[in-house]
């Protein structure tokens, strides 16, 4: 092969990044790189094509996490638990994904992303098939499937977006962002759809978790046969040989350094927090306030009814759409006004959420037509975080941190956002119970939900807080340049070995 030759992954899995690249350095250098060829080494369709499998691949995660909420009533009467243990369903799953994020943030800054996520991603479905099959005696082998299941998550969402960010920059870069954001919602609410169908038609809940493996399977295939891994830093004219590797210890000293990256993950796991609380406890709340209110029978020979999942999750998937795509469009026009612009619609749109989940929770038992419009404006509201909080991220972190900095988000949103809010609301709810009468069942829940509505505002706060320094943040990352005491990592004899850059600078 000739120094000039582009090869078609440029990071085998088990070799450093830096060292796959040595060859074309030497190509470029020599003027033998073709004209046409994109930075990032990957052609125009190539990019779009591979931007569409990750979309399909983050629909999947989303839509396998959210089908135990559409059957958990099922799941309640077929083990016989009482929520807090219904609510350790989502906890041990976001434990588990947020625990690894780190592991696999590392791997992602230093590896082939592609690969990664695939293990991931077979692991995944390989685990939720089996999670299929559990006996109602065994209530605690639910548990561990479910938390393995972290692993293709944590695999997948801390590199996904990384990739997209090395294929486009700015504005390109965005709409790519919103698009690949579009999938959390919508695979959310078909999570719902799906779980609830497909538990109706078979009238076995176990069927609901058999769907998403054989599509796990598909988008193993897609991710080795067609996505091609691009060059980190190379579409923004800064390359990773040009920036520098540091240590992983030196990444998350300069990550705690970045107030805006700081802030708006504090934001962020507000977001997570309401949206980790309502996604598990909201068909299941509006099951038992159709109960109360006797316009539905209570579950009967271990089947309950499905039309609130189903609801719930057609609202999820259009309310995802609007959200998403409001956000990003709001945000482009008020860019124009003011380089605050991202920071300041996250936190309009948590504020604006605040009071209609907070109506929505109370005209529960009084008008269900009233609760489904107040929840359809919440989630809108709502989701017009999801492309712009990731877009922060990726433009006030430099390249070669930016997988650390997902992982990084990805623990802190989840420890003290939906890791423990689903299980919180549960507990609350079942110490708030005074008997275990109908009317119980609903006002405990309903109570207990009312969280949600203060920690929206508490979010908004902190990325009203972010929005003091992003202009700082944006500009320091954007003309990053390496200091003398900062580590690197150089590749010698096919490993990583960390010295000062002073060592290396000619």
């Amino acid at each position: 092969m000739s120094l000039g030759e582009h090869t078609s992954d440029s990071a085998p899995f088990l070799s450093d990044d830096s060292e796959a690249e040595g060859p074309e350095e030497q190509g470029e250098a020599a003027g033998q790189r073709p004209q046409e060829e994109p930075a990032s080494g990957v052609s125009k369709g190539r990019a779009v094509l591979i931007v569409l499998i990750l979309c399909y691949v983050n629909l999947l995660n989303y839509m396998d996490r959210f089908t135990v909420a559409g059957v958990l009533p099922d799941i309640e009467q077929y083990f016989g638990i009482d929520d807090g243990k219904s609510g350790l369903l989502q906890t041990v799953f976001i434990c588990s994904y947020m625990f690894l994020a780190p592991f696999f943030g590392y791997l992602g800054d230093r590896y082939n992303r592609k690969y990664i996520m695939s293990f991931g991603i077979g692991f995944w479905s390989a685990v939720t098939l089996a999670s299929s099959y559990t006996p109602k005696e065994h209530f605690w082998a639910l548990l561990l499937t479910r938390g393995l299941v972290g692993v293709g998550e944590a695999s997948y969402s801390t590199i996904a977006p990384t990739i997209i960010a090395d294929l486009y920059v700015k504005g390109r870069r965005t709409a790519m962002l919103s698009i690949f954001y579009f999938a959390i919602p919508v695979g959310s609410g078909l999570g719902y759809i799906v779980g609830s169908q497909v538990s109706n038609i078979a009238k076995d809940w176990h069927w609901a978790l058999r769907v998403t493996p054989a599509l796990g399977l598909i988008a193993v295939l897609l991710l080795l046969l067609v996505v091609q891994e691009p060059k980190r830093g190379a579409i923004e004219a800064r390359e990773e040989r040009h920036l520098h590797r540091t240590s992983w210890f030196t990444d998350l000293k300069a990550l705690s350094k970045n107030c805006s990256f700081v802030l708006s993950t504090f934001g962020f796991t507000a977001v997570a927090f309401v949206t980790g609380s309502l996604a598990l406890w909201a068909p299941t709340f509006l099951f038992r306030a159709a109960v109360f209110a006797g316009e539905k029978a209570p579950c009967v020979d271990g089947h309950c009814a499905s039309s609130d999942s189903l609801i719930f999750g057609v609202i999820t998937c259009i309310t995802g759409v609007l959200g998403v795509a409001s956000g990003v469009l709001v945000s482009r026009q008020l860019r124009k006004k003011t380089p605050r612009a991202d920071p300041l619609v996250c936190a309009a749109g948590l504020l604006l959420s605040a009071p209609f989940l907070y109506l929505a929770i109370v005209f529960a038992e009084a008008s269900t037509i009233a609760t489904y419009v107040f929840i359809f404006l919440g989630e809108t509201f709502l989701s017009m975080n999801w492309a712009i909080v990731a877009d922060i991220l990726l433009y006030v972190v430099v390249p070669t941190r930016r997988s650390t900095a997902e992982a990084l988000q990805i623990v802190v949103s989840h420890l003290l956002g939906d890791a423990g809010s689903p299980y919180m609301i549960g507990v609350v709810s079942d110490s708030l119970r005074k008997t275990d009468s109908f009317l119980w069942q609903f006002r405990s829940l309903q109570l207990s939900l009312l969280l949600c509505s203060f920690v929206a505002v508490v979010g908004g706060g902190f990325f009203l807080a972010t929005a003091l320094f992003i202009e700082k943040d944006r500009h320091r990352a954007e003309n990053y340049v390496p200091t003398d005491d900062e580590p690197i990592v150089v590749p010698k004899s096919g490993r990583s070995t960390r010295v000062p850059v002073s060592s290396v600078l000619i």
